[in-house]
């Protein structure tokens, strides 16, 4: 295993974990008193829509006072960004913040591209829910980001579809199946909801809620765990409901999926916290007739849920203004003005638990305006997040999900086996990689 690779590995039952000390020696030639130094120019590359805006009220309040201005720099998400940022880190020329997905975190943070920022933004930990703000120190005493949005999952519903076939909103998976087929004997042209090969992080949040442990550490060696019981019950669960044709085997996404939901073919989806947004462009003719509720759960009496998106803001070990970086990333993730602009012009949901329940959340979505304590089941929903547990491979993890599992809900086969390969080829590239891995 490369040495680079392999020092910075510690035990953790969440995630990789890595040594502050390591960190110093790799990182940046940061400036402790960057902010007070002098004038401090900062580039923050981001993909977030309106990021200049919001930027901008830094840059003329707290940012002109403290001399530290903040440049965008807009950027393609997912995994071309973290390319880019790898091969920037490289040159040394990596931007002094970046918008990094959570799963994306323990691969920028094994290639040393982010700096540990605990000794400056750890008070902000009490704004976070304890599962959301795990997700930046990768279960460690360092900090790697400071959590900007997230998605929470949870069950939206055609309230009165539910009605007119005199469904019961199902508050565990076994309901939920039980609904579908009650649903598809009542009007065998309806089904409740589809099961998309297209959307690994829908499959991935799902298996977070259930208690998967994806991939965790022991030593210096990593663990994949992407065929454990607790996933595995999840695809046989889901893979039993299309195998018998209770629900659908489409993708999300396309205008046949679109048109389900428009004229309620499909009266139900399992989705996050932004569904709201989707569902007006997606089906506009159904404004007001949704309803949100918390996900089914595995064992009657259990209050969980998953994730499926949400991003952070992190400095990188590049940059020569640590102290400044992190007074910003701070700044744009916890000031009450600055989340309201990141709600409004971004259209993110905020990982800040205050931001929730007020300002732009005051209210709810106009697409649920007939269910006014959306945003507040939805803070509540939130607070019940389930830690993660992220890997540096994530992308191969999504990619063997999407052809695997594509074929099995097409033609209706066997999930698990879909399953084994995701865990055969996540465990071959962490090798081909230079990682060790526990088999």
């Amino acid at each position: 295993m490369p040495y680079t690779k392999r020092r910075r590995l510690v035990s953790s039952a969440v995630a990789v974990a890595l040594g502050a000390t390591a960190l110093a020696a790799c990182g940046s030639s940061s400036d402790d008193d960057g902010a007070a130094s002098g004038p401090v120019m900062l580039t923050y590359w981001s993909w977030a829509p309106g990021m200049d805006k919001v930027v901008d009220l830094w840059n003329k309040g707290p940012g002109k006072e403290q001399q530290i201005t903040v440049t965008v720099k807009k950027q393609a998400s997912g995994d071309t960004l973290v390319t880019k940022i790898l091969t920037a880190h490289k040159a040394g020329k990596a931007p002094d913040l970046v918008q990094a997905e959570y799963q994306a975190l323990p691969t920028l943070v094994s290639n040393d591209a982010l700096a540990d920022i605990s000794g400056e933004v750890g008070d902000a930990k009490k704004e976070f829910a304890d599962g959301v703000w795990q997700q930046t120190t990768l279960g460690t005493d360092a900090v790697y980001a400071v959590p900007q949005d997230i998605g929470p999952m949870m069950f939206f519903y055609r309230e009165d579809l539910f009605e007119k076939y005199k469904l019961t909103v199902p508050t565990t998976w076994d309901e939920f199946a039980d609904t579908a087929r009650k649903l598809k004997k009542a009007a065998p042209g309806k089904d409740l909801t589809t099961f998309s090969a297209n959307d690994s992080g829908l499959f991935a949040g799902l298996a977070q809620q259930a208690g998967a442990q994806w991939w965790t550490t022991s030593g210096d060696t990593w663990k994949v765990g992407i065929n454990d019981a607790a996933t595995k019950k999840v695809a046989e669960f889901w893979g039993g409901l299309v195998e018998e044709g209770a629900i659908d085997n489409q993708p999300m996404y396309t205008p046949a999926w679109n048109k389900a939901l428009d004229t309620g073919q499909q009266i139900a989806w399992v989705s996050a916290v932004w569904a709201p947004g989707t569902l007006t462009t997606a089906a506009p003719a159904t404004k007001g007739k949704w309803a949100m509720a918390p996900l089914p759960q595995w064992t009657k009496g259990e209050n969980r849920t998953g994730s499926w998106g949400g991003s952070s803001t992190a400095v990188t070990t590049d940059s020569t203004h640590k102290d400044a970086a992190a007074t910003f990333a701070a700044w744009l993730n916890t000031d009450a003005r600055a989340l309201n602009a990141l709600a409004k012009e971004s259209g993110i949901y905020p990982a800040s638990t205050a931001a929730q329940t007020s300002g732009a959340f005051a209210a709810p979505p106009e697409f649920f305006a007939n269910q006014p304590d959306f945003c507040t089941k939805a803070a509540e929903i939130a607070e019940t997040t389930a830690p993660s547990a992220w890997g540096p491979n994530v992308n191969v993890a999504y990619t063997t999900f999407k052809n695997a599992f594509g074929a099995a809900a097409k033609n209706k086969s066997d999930f698990t086996a879909a399953l084994d390969a995701m865990q055969e080829d996540t465990v071959a590239d962490l090798k081909k990689q230079g990682f060790g891995v526990a088999e």
